[in-house]
């Protein structure tokens, strides 16, 4: 190249799911067939009848345009009237921000909040998107400590010792990625207070909410919710549009406002026919979502009761619907180096540990999205007959 690329971004690190698709494209052909347990993609088609209704919306020339930077008014109002039903929330369309995606969501999230030399305390294991984006703005990760023990769910008091004056969030990931754990209701009420004491901003990462069997908490029928609580959604995963990138940031109506500046200058909006499939979601698909809930669930626990059978080097440590964390028994290997070996040797796709945060070499993450219940059996088998 005749020019340099930014020697900050270079430090930045490389991301994962591309990383170990590089491996899968110089894998040698021969192998066992592959077995992807890396990627938490759904591997179920959308619902046929919001396939019909974007079919029908291709011929009007408006489909294609630009929206209001936030998102249609009419369809901001379907997704309220949806958190309605789904958390209590009282919340109004103008407290939301429809976006390109969970991540674009956090990024407008952190820029809005955040300024270079901040701090952000994330729980460890933590989604890598998201040190990699701090990363990227020199905002300072602080990584809450893995307690196996308590399958990764986060300690107030571990917490509230993290918290100085440069920390302005603590973000949280549930069901988590890369653990599948829930934080329990009451954990997220005492959490929210902690950020409340401290004026910091909760963020709440809740792209995999829609696979939590009822209200997930109750954080949005606090009167005063968007005074602490900013949070990040997906109806990615919810509606199998993962390509259409259907996220959304939910905040106080003045952070929105301070965000749209950003929305502005990175995306305009979210596409409009994003926007119609996610409205026609909210309004008609509520038993479709509860009956892929209920797919993914059936699938976790199949592979969970296979996986725990006595005589697996592999230990569960903490799962849920779309991932299980697992210590490898490999002492002498990285993640990485124990994901490198699952491909080649067993041909399971998997990421190794330490792309979620530090120390945690010994792990890996194994998601369910494209693991059919046909499947379950062999990919376990792959795991009890590996070479130690």
């Amino acid at each position: 190249m005749h020019y340099h690329v930014s020697p900050h971004i270079e430090k930045v690190t490389f991301p994962p799911i591309s990383e170990v698709k590089e491996w899968l494209a110089a894998r040698p052909e021969g192998g066992p067939e592959l077995i992807d347990l890396c990627q938490a993609v759904p591997d179920y088609a959308l619902a046929p009848e919001l396939v019909n209704h974007l079919k029908g919306l291709l011929d009007d020339p408006q489909t294609s345009r630009y929206t209001p930077d936030e998102g249609l008014p009419e369809v901001r109002r379907a997704v309220c009237d949806r958190y309605v039903r789904r958390y209590a929330a009282k919340m109004e369309p103008d407290q939301l921000c429809l976006t390109v995606g969970a991540s674009q969501a956090f990024w407008l999230a952190i820029m809005a909040l955040c300024h270079a030399g901040d701090e952000v305390i994330l729980q460890a294991p933590c989604y890598f998107d998201h040190p990699m984006a701090l990363e990227s703005l020199k905002i300072r990760p602080v990584f809450a400590p893995f307690d196996e023990k308590r399958q990764g769910l986060p300690d107030p008091q571990a917490i509230s010792r993290l918290i100085t004056p440069r920390t302005k969030a603590l973000l949280l990931v549930t069901p988590s990625n890369p653990t599948g754990t829930i934080i329990p209701p009451e954990l997220l009420t005492e959490l929210y207070l902690l950020a409340r004491k401290h004026r910091i901003a909760l963020i709440l990462d809740e792209t995999y909410a829609d696979f939590v069997a009822g209200q997930p908490h109750e954080l949005f029928t606090i009167p005063d919710w968007h005074s602490t609580l900013v949070q990040i959604m997906s109806f990615g995963k919810t509606y199998a549009l993962t390509g259409y990138r259907a996220g959304l940031l939910a905040a106080s109506s003045e952070m929105i406002r301070q965000a749209l500046k950003i929305q502005d200058s990175m995306v305009v909006c979210q596409p409009r026919i994003t926007q119609l499939a996610l409205q026609y979601g909210v309004e008609k698909l509520d038993d479709w979502v509860e009956a892929n809930r209920l797919l993914m669930d059936f699938r976790h626990n199949l592979f969970v009761n296979a996986f725990t059978q006595p005589g697996n080097h592999f230990r569960l440590i903490a799962s849920g619907s779309f991932f299980a964390w697992v210590r490898h028994p490999f002492s002498r290997l990285t993640g990485r180096q124990a994901a490198k070996k699952m491909l080649d040797e067993a041909g399971i796709l998997c990421l190794g540990g330490e792309v979620f945060g530090p120390g945690l070499e010994g792990y890996l993450r194994l998601a369910f999205g494209n693991i059919r219940r046909e499947i379950i059996p062999e990919a376990v088998k792959r795991f009890r007959s590996i070479q130690i």
